[in-house]
């Protein structure tokens, strides 16, 4: 019997995803609706006809299941799906953990019927509060022998074994066997923790989160696999909802989706699926792509051969990975490559910036044609390379820029505000806190236009300068009470001015006002407080620019998820604290960087910007983006082998063709190579014009770089160099 079931095999940008909706219009509407001319213009090839096996999946009959790597770009899928079919087909487009987490949710009536759980709703926790909540269940037992044997701080170590427990149900693992297969995998490696030490702390943590109705992504994706997808009742319901299942990308799925297709398969269902043997962003963070490809022998393939489009991969693919993989081999790389080589990482850092920016001023390229593409962005590299093309007007997207919400002074100002309402929490705040505080709001109603950046562009009545002498004279330090004086207690307070001087009077009143509620409990939580700060003294009428509007965003979203968790532990284990330890937490854990301005949706709502991309490999290639002109930043760095993205602890442990195989040097070495061909492979299918290789012989720590693209650099025949700069 001919399976309805389609494989689609190709490189990037071979039309995978564009061949995959074809697919599915040619299952659910007629001719007349999907016509040729809609093909044409939105995949730019000639469309290539029905399936021999024509199938019309009928819109009274369940809808279809979609799935996508990551969120971009499920919603880019979905948007593409909907317009082709005007909307007319029942499609639900998730990502694999996404889809997971609402199948749990939805179906906990039944898991708490199998597992005997407390009948409370649950409640989802975020990486950084599983991580606190963790090490404070932990904490007894990691002492400071276990972290000497570890050889890591209490952090890490913790984010380590938590990543296990995640590894393992992405692998469709149950928790009782991680014991088992980290002691096959380690064998007599005694430079690490105990495989039954490990498995007995994940085992309270997983029992410790149920308890309370507490979910992770590693417990989520557990519940789903070994208990719902085993279920006859989930998999009448699960079969009777879809009657199709499209998936793109699943190179970057974990295994557990596999078992997820193969239910849907075996009751009836068609699927399709993209697989890009080029890709496997995710290997080591969870993905399996090799248990994945199994999939191929339950569906007929289909190969799409040829190199992507308006790339440079035909030309340049074969020659690159062999420099790399032999470097003895003598070969020039084409004009098409170019080489940017300095002494030091700053002078590497300016010029790439300057030779963007005369390449744009002269309309070579247009800022939207270029990316920027590094195995890593420290915060040295991104703020100079931003500066200096700012200051040329070129407008800089940093694709999925995670930096910790307290590094943007808007976040400070507004945790300090919370520490001058509420009592007993005089020592977090400073007079440099404040002074920050004065100026972030005071800021005037309208920010100035074409603002791209937050606080450094717009506006204030304050000025750091004003700020600082109120902050000096006015602000009376107490572990309790902390207190701001009126401006009058400054003896030179003219000095100020008449615009700072109303602008202080007016934020005093405001703190005092707030003061008063709050001891009358009229401001039913903390969070209720920040959103008055916001609407007071940021919003009011002004349009914020995005990245601001995200970090508030992101603020509130945390500060409502940290509340809710708060409440669900009080509910089940009443403790005796003061009455503002959860703020004095709440603040500290913001301070300590681990939580990322990364709100829904991840992106601003409109056409794309018309700006330069700078991103690291992971971020570039889990994109999917394509363009022009590619820098591939510090190409003598050795974490280029490294894929821009550190392995998981014990990742490859988990894979199933391996489970539990010990994990060698000579391993490690062939993962390396494989993974580099992968890149090189993957980022030549995504740049149609230049590549610019941007060496410096010395990394920012001083040493030298000798990682494995540095033969690509030896064989460039045109060199930028600071010899011939300007």
């Amino acid at each position: 019997m001919v399976s309805h079931s389609v494989w689609i095999v190709g490189t990037s940008r071979s039309g995978k995803t564009a061949r995959l909706v074809e697919q599915f219009c040619n299952w659910v509407v007629s001719e007349k609706q999907y016509t040729e001319s809609f093909y044409t213009k939105k995949t730019g090839r000639k469309k290539t006809g029905h399936v021999p096996e024509f199938l019309y999946l009928k819109q009274t009959e369940p809808g279809v299941l979609v799935l996508a790597a990551n969120d971009d770009n499920r919603r880019e899928l979905g948007d593409i799906i909907v317009t082709s079919t005007l909307g007319k087909y029942p499609v639900r487009a998730k990502t694999p953990l996404g889809f997971f987490q609402d199948e749990v949710i939805l179906f906990w009536p039944l898991l708490i019927n199998l597992l005997n759980l407390k009948a409370q709703f649950p409640v989802r926790l975020r990486p950084e509060t599983e991580q606190e909540l963790a090490t404070k269940l932990w904490r007894p037992q990691l002492d400071e022998e276990i972290l000497r044997l570890a050889g890591v701080n209490e952090s890490r170590l913790v984010r380590r074994i938590l990543d296990l427990l995640q590894l393992a149900a992405y692998s469709g693992i149950p928790c009782e066997d991680i014991a088992q297969i980290l002691a096959k995998g380690l064998g007599e490696n005694t430079t690490t923790l105990e495989p039954e030490f490990l498995a007995s702390l994940l085992l309270d943590w997983r029992n410790w989160c149920l308890e309370r109705g507490l979910l992770t992504y590693g417990i989520i994706t557990e519940l789903y696999s070994q208990h719902l997808l085993s279920d006859r009742n989930y998999q009448q319901h699960l079969t009777k909802r879809y009657q199709a299942v499209l998936a793109d990308d699943v190179d970057d799925y974990p295994s557990v989706a596999r078992l997820l297709f193969e239910l849907l398969l075996d009751r009836g269902a068609v699927g399709a699926f993209s697989y890009n043997p080029d890709g496997a962003v995710r290997l080591g963070l969870g993905a399996d792509p090799n248990y994945l490809e199994g999939l191929a022998e339950r569906c007929r393939v289909e190969i799409l051969n040829g190199p992507p489009p308006e790339s440079l991969s035909e030309q340049l693919t074969k020659q690159m990975v062999e420099l790399v993989t032999e470097p003895m081999v003598m070969l020039s790389l084409p004009k098409t490559v170019y080489s940017i080589q300095t002494t030091s990482r700053a002078q590497l850092l300016r010029q790439t910036a300057e030779e963007i920016a005369n390449a744009i001023q002269s309309q070579q390229v247009q800022p939207e044609e270029v990316a920027i593409i590094a195995p890593g962005l420290d915060a040295i590299a991104r703020y100079t390379l931003v500066e200096i093309l700012v200051k040329q007007n070129i407008p800089v997207e940093s694709l999925n820029d995670q930096r910790p919400l307290i590094s943007s002074p808007v976040i400070r100002a507004l945790l300090t505000m919370l520490a001058l309402v509420y009592p007993g929490l005089g020592r977090l705040v400073d007079r440099d806190a404040v002074a920050e505080m004065l100026v972030v709001l005071s800021r005037k109603q309208q920010p100035p236009e074409n603002s791209t950046d937050a606080m450094n562009r717009v506006s204030t009545n304050i000025d750091p300068v004003r700020a600082g002498l109120i902050a000096d004279y006015c602000f009376v330090p107490h572990p309790d009470r902390p207190n701001l004086l009126p401006v009058s207690a400054f003896e030179r307070w003219d000095r100020i001015g008449y615009a700072a001087t109303t602008a202080y009077n007016q934020i005093l009143e405001w703190l005092e006002q707030q003061r008063s509620q709050q001891e009358l409990r009229l401001i039913p939580s903390p969070i209720s407080l920040l959103d008055r700060a916001i609407q007071r003294f940021l919003w009011n009428g002004s349009n914020l620019p995005y990245e601001q509007l995200a970090a508030l965003r992101e603020l509130l979203e945390t500060a409502q998820h940290y509340w809710e968790i708060d409440t669900r532990l009080r509910q089940i284990a009443p403790v005796e604290t003061t009455p503002h330890t959860t703020i004095i937490e709440f603040i500290q854990l913001l301070r300590r960087g681990t939580i990322t301005a990364n709100p829904y949706p991840v992106r601003p709502i409109g056409g794309a910007r018309k700006a330069v991309t700078l991103a690291t490999i992971f971020q570039y290639r889990s994109s999917r983006r394509s363009h022009q002109w590619h820098f591939w930043l510090d190409a003598g760095s050795p974490l280029w082998a490294k894929g821009g993205a550190a392995t998981l602890f014990g990742a490859p442990f988990f894979l199933r063709d391996r489970l539990g195989e010990p994990w060698t040097a000579e391993d490690e070495k062939l993962a390396e190579e494989q993974r580099l061909q992968r890149i090189l492979t993957d980022l030549l299918s995504r740049v149609s014009e230049r590549v610019y290789l941007c060496h410096s012989d010395l990394a920012v720590n001083g040493q030298e770089q000798l990682g494995p693209l540095l033969p690509l650099v030896n064989a460039c025949v045109t060199v930028i160099s600071e010899a011939n700069v300007n």
